[in-house]
């Protein structure tokens, strides 16, 4: 892997600065002088455990269960290979946010690399919907068993995960040093949870409790065809658990030298994170039968309770808490700042750009994510909504591994990361596969894609409308 720098910036449709950035349709977008931007606050501690923090909570605390229910004794494997994947489009979006430390990710890659802007929408709302989708599972994770664990049933599931969406709201529109902030109080509060699993799956080995031939179990009849689809829907379903890199690019205007602290902040949280999850899924599957983390929606709990240390239940539901509330506050934060970026190049309108003064929060998007995930959360379970946000995300990721080839022809005046050509090749083909059938996906998550991205089509054509009105197009 090496660097490479070489002539000729632009902006994600042509232009030279952000000044002067183009519309979807090739217009020229006037300077938003009154646009004071957004505050460079973070630096490469403070992105690690971004990055980190963001990849870990909500996949690892509340899906492991289910994905044990798809594969059966043998966890550790879809965790294993999702890492993989993780790691070859991870390389691809280091890359690209290193060419191109703008906010709008994906969005700005698919236009720079293709130039058709339908395509960038879709793609955009895509990345878009996936964190909402995210977020709403975090959301129902919130309400389920680890709260229930503190409260006894006693407070109604769906009221209490509207309620947590709009205080991440309200945390959000203050600002994203205080959100931030938050974010590394709650991930050293979410990464002592899982070293707390780890400790007691190496204490039940070392007294040799455990089951370790459940390693090696599938929930499948173990052949052929049956075999393989099991196996690729837990990974599915499990690389929920790794997106959070993701989120990451889309706070490139808010990190100071983003082009030099990337690479490391998410190649070492990926690694990371990957390394836990993998030793997480080990010490589940010793402890607790497959069938009996398939039933709860707080599977680590069953673990604590199956370890044979006395570790207060209450203490760890409510760690728990906190992990899938930090996977929430970063997805609400990334969906925010995406729209923000859209709006600035003119695929949603420029209203969605629109900034507190004294905050420099983006509070519009803020506003308009938020009620979105207010909407999701009432469509489905945590295993529907994660499932459609790992499907969401590994259609835009074969979309930005070909994108990373392709703007190999669109070099920049300054040094950044540069991938082997065969990681985003992997990376497109593995994503695609994941992505499809093959992955025996219930019919729900793709009809649910399906529902979001035609609200997306909706929404193009309303902007094109706008645009045509004012005589922007």
């Amino acid at each position: 892997m090496t660097t490479s720098g070489t002539s000729g910036t632009s902006g994600p449709n042509g232009a030279s600065g952000p000044g002067g950035a183009r519309g979807p349709s090739g217009t020229t977008a006037p300077p938003a002088a009154e646009d004071p931007g957004l505050r460079r606050v973070l630096g490469p501690k403070l992105l690690i455990l971004f990055v980190i923090g963001d990849i870990l909570g909500t996949g690892i605390y509340a899906t492991t269960g289910k994905v044990a229910g798809k594969v059966g004794g043998a966890l550790w494997l879809p965790f294993a290979i999702g890492f993989v994947v993780a790691i070859l489009t991870a390389a691809s979006y280091v890359e690209l946010v290193g060419k191109y430390p703008r906010a709008a990710g994906a969005a700005l890659y698919t236009q720079k690399a293709f130039k058709v802007p339908f395509l960038t929408f879709i793609v955009a709302f895509m990345v878009m919907a996936s964190g909402l989708s995210s977020a709403s599972a975090a959301a129902r994770a919130f309400s389920g068993d680890y709260l229930a664990e503190l409260t006894g049933d006693a407070l109604p599931p769906t009221l209490v995960a509207i309620a947590f969406i709009l205080v991440l709201a309200a945390l959000n529109l203050r600002g994203v040093s205080e959100s931030v902030k938050t974010n590394v109080v709650l991930t050293l509060v979410e990464v002592t949870g899982l070293v707390i699993i780890l400790a007691i799956g190496a204490w039940a080995v070392l007294n040799g409790d455990g089951e370790a031939s459940r390693l090696t179990e599938f929930e499948t009849d173990g052949s052929g065809y049956a075999l393989m689809t099991g196996v690729l829907g837990a990974t599915a379903l499990g690389f929920f658990a790794f997106v959070g890199f993701e989120d990451s690019v889309n706070m490139a205007e808010e990190t100071k030298d983003p082009t030099r602290t990337f690479p490391k902040a998410i190649f070492i949280g990926v690694a990371v994170t990957g390394t836990v999850y993998v030793l997480v899924a080990l010490v589940s599957s010793l402890l607790v039968d497959h069938k009996t983390l398939a039933g709860f929606s707080g599977p680590l709990l069953e673990v604590v309770k199956a370890g044979g240390v006395d570790f207060p239940h209450k203490l760890f539901a409510l760690i728990a808490l906190f992990a899938v509330t930090n996977s929430a506050l970063i997805n609400i934060m990334m969906a925010s700042r995406l729209c923000y970026g859209m709006a600035n190049e003119r695929i949603l309108p420029r209203a969605m750009a629109r900034v507190l003064p004294r905050r420099r929060t983006p509070i519009v998007g803020i506003v308009f994510v938020s009620l979105l995930a207010v909407g999701l959360v009432s469509t489905g379970e945590i295993e529907g909504l994660g499932d459609t946000t790992a499907f969401l995300l590994l259609c835009v990721f074969a979309v930005v591994n070909v994108a990373v080839l392709v703007l190999r022809r669109d070099p920049v005046d300054h040094h950044h990361f540069r991938t082997p050509t065969v990681l985003p090749v992997l990376g497109a083909v593995t994503a695609l596969v994941l992505a499809s059938p093959l992955a025996d996906r219930p019919a729900d998550v793709y009809i649910r894609a399906g529902v979001l991205v035609l609200i997306g089509i909706g929404l193009w054509a309303v902007n094109k409308v706008v645009l045509r009105t004012r005589g922007e197009e």
